[in-house]
């Protein structure tokens, strides 16, 4: 299949608008009374510290409660009333009855200091039914492959653990903490600046064809251009991935047919409007699109991410699976 970034666009955009207005929310066209600066260049200027904290509370997938139904906009407010509290006042007890080693206290999170925005009932907003399409037979196996050898060794720990790459999922999706983007322009470039590993982005704008397709890249091969106050970036030229983060359940495979649509719609002078479409058939059975806000937040600060300092995880869940194995060896003499 191939992806068309403006009618991908122009399609989201609408069906974006429909759901936004059928909720009774009306920000999303304020763009129409506000215009943002325009650069040297011919750019709108983006920069600034871009936060999704707030769609952290937003469920992936849509609830069974709204199964066939468009929720109102008190049902959704009070959706993610519900799920921000319980995930707030979700306290771990201590270790008399752990089965782990617990997790950190909320106030670690940043979403423990933010407000939850009632912006949508789920990420996904295509396919229709906002669920995730099904994995192919493929993507399974390289799920239950990571699930029994994740351990074997550094090489098949998943990516953001051995501090590679989170991805572009793992970057720019909603997700525990650190979810301040850092977004710097100069003359024909866009660079998002992501916490977690230093992961950077460099999108050329209006640079042409895109790399060789025999050179594969973590992240992919990024093309950005704008479209009035759009920035859409195409992303081709994936490097094949087992193990990488992923939305969903487990972590199905990054392939190399994969290609990745993503917009930015300013709303208004604090608001983006951020879309990500993925299309990787050897992964999923359909392409699907998940939409969430960006809000500026000047006061956030991006700190130092020394993700292989005191990285004492790797050497732990390695050397314990060794002993694992070596229990599972000797139970069986």
């Amino acid at each position: 299949m191939r992806i068309n970034p403006t009618e991908i666009a122009k399609t989201l955009i609408n069906q974006i608008c429909a759901v936004v207005c059928t909720l009774g929310f009306s920000t999303f066209l304020s763009a129409q009374d506000w215009q943002p600066e325009i650069l040297s260049d011919g750019q709108p200027n983006i920069t600034g510290m871009w936060n999704n904290v707030g769609a952290t509370a937003t469920p992936l997938e849509m609830p069974a409660e709204f199964d066939g139904k468009v929720p109102t906009a008190d049902e959704v407010a009070d959706l993610i009333s519900r799920r921000d509290e319980a995930r707030k006042g979700n306290v771990w007890d201590g270790f008399e009855n752990s089965q782990g080693v617990g997790a950190y206290e909320n106030y670690w999170f940043d979403w423990y200091w933010s407000d939850a925005v009632a912006d949508a009932p789920a990420l996904i907003v295509d396919p229709p039914n906002g669920q995730l399409p099904a994995y192919t037979a493929e993507a399974q196996e390289a799920i239950r492959l990571n699930v029994v050898h994740e351990h074997d060794s550094a090489a098949t720990v998943e990516a953001g653990d051995r501090c590679l790459s989170r991805g572009v999922f793992g970057m720019m999706m909603p997700t525990a903490y650190n979810n301040g983007k850092l977004i710097i322009q100069s003359p024909g470039y866009v660079m998002i600046h992501s916490e977690m590993i230093h992961n950077a982005r460099i999108i050329p704008i209006d640079a042409g064809d895109h790399l060789d397709e025999r050179i594969k890249l973590w992240e992919g091969d990024a093309r950005g251009h704008w479209e009035g106050n759009t920035l859409i970036i195409e992303s081709t030229n994936f490097k094949y991935v087992r193990n990488i983060r992923a939305p969903g359940r487990g972590n199905p495979p990054q392939n190399e047919g994969r290609k990745m649509i993503e917009t930015f719609t300013f709303e208004d002078e604090n608001t983006l409007r951020y879309t990500l479409t993925v299309d990787d058939p050897l992964t999923y059975e359909a392409p699907w699109t998940v939409a969430f806000p960006y809000l500026k937040d000047a006061e956030y600060k991006q700190y130092e991410y020394a993700c292989h300092e005191g990285n004492y995880a790797m050497e732990t869940r390695l050397s314990g699976a060794r002993v694992e194995e070596r229990g599972i060896a000797e139970a069986g003499r």
